[in-house]
């Protein structure tokens, strides 16, 4: 069964960090594009950051830039959002999303997590 789970949400001061982890099942997230997004109530879904699985190959959502960073664990088949200096306006569900795409077959893989909710409050 294909699953991506995440977890490390929570409330948090401004200022403050998390580590949100993503954990994969059922496929193997190095072969995948993997992301962040996340959706405030009221707002679109936004895409905050993208690994292809190169290390120099990655993406950031503007605001987030210098305080967010993605990265992998292969062994664990886990992908992490490290986020510092949190503000209030980062607060939002986070989600998880695993994506490939075979263009000469025209066909594509997609999964997404269940979210995880992060709340930045004094």
């Amino acid at each position: 069964q294909v699953r991506l789970v995440e977890s490390g949400g929570g409330l948090v001061h401004p200022g403050g960090s998390l580590r949100l982890s993503c954990a994969a099942s059922g496929f193997i997230s190095s072969t995948y594009t993997m992301s962040w997004y996340r959706q405030a109530p009221g707002k679109e879904r936004e895409l905050v950051a993208t690994s292809a699985g190169s290390i120099t190959n990655y993406e950031y959502e503007d605001s987030v830039k210098g305080r967010f960073t993605i990265s992998r664990d292969n062994a664990k088949n886990t992908v992490y959002l490290q986020m510092n200096s949190l503000k209030p306006e980062d607060t939002a569900v986070y989600f998880c999303n695993a994506r490939k795409k075979i263009a000469l077959a025209q066909r594509l893989f997609e999964y997404w997590g269940q979210g995880t909710q992060v709340t930045v409050s004094s």
